[in-house]
């Protein structure tokens, strides 16, 4: 029996205007590897912040219940011209309960399960799931497993990702985020060492109370010189960026080449050839990246996304993946919320206010149904 509640859609047109809203819905039955899941709670990440509210002035937007229209800029409208007029889900991620699937036989072991899931259209009363993206949750609560997969998975495949380049450390520039907390668990199970670079004091004493050892505030007068130091104490000329704007990634190639110069013999009027990469993940700062001269030729900067990601690594990487998300989830891989609201407490504005600031240690979960 097809099902019918709210969901969440965003839609931007030509003009720039930008139209959030709920509608209610009605859900196809599950056919084949498809299975039917009744949302109870779903996190706003960043990575769905982009489609939300992008750069639009929430400021000035005009917020209903169940809706907000708010004005985008012309430069951001432009560069967005491939989604105009398109009427488009949000919410990566979630978890609930299976209440009916496809005759696959993946599709029907997972009725009555409450699993997590990754359906592109999280902020919905029911969604429509690949049963081989669910993962069975088994005691744990919604809550708990509502983002079981793009941090979690995330934080791993910087991992993976290191591994297979034979890299033994990992430089994170936005160390204290919930996926940057997940990270300094892995690689200190790992024995893998990383470079955490924090914003403010309170988030570098956090970090440290969790086990990390290098982490650098980027708020203090000494800042370079500590993660020059931090460089050559690990060998992380290999890093993973989120904030895409701005000078951030130009100050660790500098770094990683004052590091890589100080090693060498011979004086190069080219640099060092010490291999540096850098691997951009969002953009939380909508800027240019700004790269200066000053660390040779000996450097590589290129984006880097999850499902790409996943899908290069093959189904046995990945289910080894996600076996070690679940038989951690509430440790490693645990997720902290400041708060929890509704379908239509998400779209006021001062829940839109808050959350769109993307702010250390203050996620929102949305649970559709209370």
């Amino acid at each position: 029996m097809a099902m019918t509640g709210k969901q969440l859609f965003t839609t931007l047109d030509a003009d720039g205007t930008l139209t959030v809203a709920l509608e209610d819905v009605t859900v196809a039955d599950p056919t084949g590897n498809q299975v039917l899941v009744k949302m109870e709670a779903a996190p706003i990440n960043p990575s769905d912040l982009a489609i939300l509210v992008g750069g639009a002035d929430m400021e000035t937007a005009d917020y209903s219940p169940g809706k907000f229209v708010a004005k985008m800029p012309e430069p951001i409208n432009a560069a967005s011209r491939a989604r105009h007029g398109l009427k488009l889900p949000a919410g990566n991620e979630g978890a609930g309960t299976v209440i009916a699937a496809g005759d696959s036989a993946a599709a029907q072991a997972l009725v009555g399960q409450r699993v997590s899931c990754v359906p592109g259209n999280a902020y919905s009363q029911y969604c429509l799931a690949d049963a081989a993206m669910c993962l069975p949750l088994g005691d744990h609560t919604a809550e708990e497993g509502a983002s079981a997969f793009v941090n979690p998975m995330t934080a791993l495949g910087f991992v993976e990702n290191a591994k297979a380049d034979g890299q033994k450390a990992i430089l994170h520039t936005v160390g204290a985020s919930n996926l940057g907390q997940m990270l300094t668990r892995i690689c200190k199970e790992d024995g893998i060492d990383l470079v955490n670079i924090v914003r403010k004091g309170e988030q570098a004493d956090l970090l440290r109370g969790i086990g990390a050892e290098h982490v650098v505030d980027s708020s203090r007068d000494d800042f370079v010189e500590r993660l020059t130091d931090a460089i050559r104490d690990t060998g992380a000329f290999y890093g993973f960026d989120p904030v895409g704007g701005g000078k951030l990634v130009d100050t660790a190639f500098k770094a990683m080449e004052r590091v890589a110069v100080g090693q060498m013999g011979d004086y190069s009027r080219y640099g060092s050839n010490q291999p540096k990469r850098m691997f951009i993940y969002g953009r939380l700062d909508t800027g240019p990246t700004i790269l200066t001269p000053g660390y040779g030729f000996g450097w590589t900067l290129s984006g880097w996304l999850l499902f790409p990601f996943l899908q290069s690594i093959g189904q046995e990487t990945m289910g080894r993946m996600r076996q070690r998300v679940h038989d951690s989830l509430t440790t490693t891989f645990a997720s902290q919320y400041k708060t929890r609201v509704t379908l239509e407490q998400m779209l006021t504005r001062e829940a839109v206010l808050d959350y769109r600031q993307m702010r250390t240690g203050e996620k929102y979960l949305v649970t559709p149904w209370a």
